[in-house]
């Protein structure tokens, strides 16, 4: 199992255990009442999308992450096209950002 589908499967679990927020309104709103830990958005976001949520994160001091495109963050969730993911949870954070942080490495070499 690579690092993109170990990290698409944690999003997945994220989802089910209800420690995930998607779609635009609901991780704004969970930025906002601090209950954000991370927030990932798709790579395929607008440009204004991208700037909304990283000018909202870094005002709120919350962690954001650009990875995989609308239709990976969806499917993952079992839901449609997904261009924000808010994960409420430090556990699954962290282990999304170790994974997140490994894949980069990976790309890298």
């Amino acid at each position: 199992m690579d690092s993109k589908e170990k990290l698409l499967g944690t999003l997945g679990l994220c989802q089910r255990a209800g420690k995930l927020k998607s779609g635009e309104f609901a991780v704004l709103e969970a930025i906002r009442k601090k209950t954000a830990i991370m927030v990932i958005v798709s790579n395929d976001a607008s440009d204004n999308t991208k700037k909304e949520f990283s000018d909202k994160c870094s005002y709120y001091k919350v962690p954001i992450y650009f990875y995989g495109t609308m239709d990976e963050l969806g499917h993952a969730i079992g839901k449609d096209v997904r261009t924000s993911l808010a994960i409420t949870d430090a556990g699954f954070a962290k282990t999304l950002i170790k994974n997140l942080l490994s894949e980069k490495s990976t790309e890298e070499m």
